[in-house]
């Protein structure tokens, strides 16, 4: 199993969110709109380029 990366909304004005990890891991934001579904690429570059996940942890994620 791979690492819990135990995100929340914080806050959400309209579209726009800001997630927070009680895990440790950097914060993120982004827009979405509800019913909407991230495509494995955009899911690829959150995990490792904006979480900090290597490729082998990433996977596991999923």
């Amino acid at each position: 199993m791979g690492p819990v990366l135990q995100y929340y909304v914080e806050r959400q004005s309209g579209s726009h969110r800001k997630l927070v990890s009680r895990a440790g891991y950097p914060p993120l934001f982004f827009s979405s709109h509800d019913g909407e579904t991230l495509g494995p690429g955009l899911v690829r570059k959150i995990l490792i380029d904006d979480v900090g996940l290597s490729e082998d942890k990433a996977k596991e994620v999923l």
